[in-house]
């Protein structure tokens, strides 16, 4: 018994020695996360906090949920991050390539909650949207049917005859899967045949639901939010979607749009009224914990600070429900290894 503990605790030491690359022995002194832009400002604030009680501070990377993820779960060892931030819940195929790559034992914590945010610049005209007119404007294929809007006139009578113009994430990003799967596909599913259509075939229904189109109207604005906001200012005709605490930290120069009546806002996003809210999660390889240097102290300050009026709120975190962060609180403390059942 005595060896085997031997063993295990070099086993999971011993990584801190592996190669960051080139086949050398440097080894990491400091936590490494990356992922979601929309969470990379948090991320960011929260290594600061940690970096004041002593620790080195964590290095955060902004790449996308997505690729985040992807790099998350490459493998263990000091070559691989050790949190992946994610603006969307980790998916199957993504955790079934971590199980593949020896990156068993990973913690899931929701850290708050934010909403995909459609805005326009103060200037512009007061547009508000529905599920469905963002489909038919933004869809490759809206219905089945090549896209032929150019104007928002051309996708609602109702709306001004104004170039649709929106500025948005990548594939990359956690941001356009929500985009995806909270709004595209739910203005897509207004067509009854849509909705029989992901009975039938649910790969087809995905492409015709959420494939966004690639001729100028949709422009891929990488994973530089501000770059958005500073795009609505230079033309207040030209529509953004990202996450919600870029607008609110950017009230002086930017109006959110309604979607179904609802303005996105902190209370809307908070009890989940507006269609575009959503969870915030950070993903941590457990195996990491005791190798890397100032890991679980990086892990625990999250809790420490994700309450009303503390440091996220204040930088524009909708904090999550009482219950929510007690439940993740106790994780953050003693990370877990996360039931993966109910993942799609």
């Amino acid at each position: 018994m005595t060896t085997f503990k031997t063993f295990s605790f070099v086993a999971i030491s011993s990584f801190a020695l592996a190669a960051c690359g080139g086949g050398s022995n440097a080894s990491r002194d400091a936590a490494w996360a990356v992922g979601s832009s929309t969470i990379y400002p948090f991320a960011s604030a929260v290594a600061e906090e940690v970096a004041k009680g002593g620790v080195k501070a964590p290095k955060v990377e902004q790449n996308g949920s997505g690729a985040g993820i992807k790099l998350f779960c490459a493998g263990v060892g000091a070559a691989h991050p050790d949190i992946a931030n994610a603006s969307r819940r980790i998916k199957k195929s993504e955790y079934e390539d971590c199980q593949k790559n020896g990156v068993k034992d990973i913690a899931e914590i929701q850290v708050g909650l934010d909403g995909i945010a459609f805005a326009e610049s103060k200037k512009g005209p007061g547009i508000a949207l529905k599920p469905v007119d963002i489909y038919k404007a933004l869809a490759a294929n809206p219905f089945g049917k090549p896209n032929t809007a150019k104007t928002w006139k051309d996708v609602n009578p109702a709306l001004p005859a104004l170039p649709i113009l929106v500025y948005g994430p990548p594939t990359t990003s956690g941001t356009r899967d929500a985009l995806a799967e909270l709004i595209l596909a739910k203005g897509c599913d207004s067509d009854p045949a849509m909705k029989e259509l992901k009975k039938s075939d649910e790969a087809a229904h995905k492409k015709i639901c959420t494939e966004v189109r690639e001729d100028g109207a949709f422009v891929d604005s990488g994973e530089e939010d501000n770059l958005i906001v500073q795009k609505l200012a230079e033309n207040p005709n030209a529509i953004g979607v990202f996450g919600y605490s870029f607008l609110e930290e950017n009230q002086d120069k930017l109006k959110g749009i309604t979607i179904d009546g609802i303005e996105p806002t902190y209370a809307s996003i908070s009890d989940f009224s507006y269609p575009g809210a959503r969870p915030l999660y950070i993903y941590v390889k457990i195996a990491h914990l005791n190798a890397v240097p100032g890991l679980k102290d990086f892990v625990a300050a999250w809790a420490k600070v994700w309450g009303v009026d503390q440091l996220l709120s204040k930088k524009g975190m909708v904090i999550s429900p009482d219950d929510v962060r007690t439940k993740n609180a106790a994780i953050a403390a003693n990370p877990v290894a996360m039931d993966a059942s109910s993942l799609k």
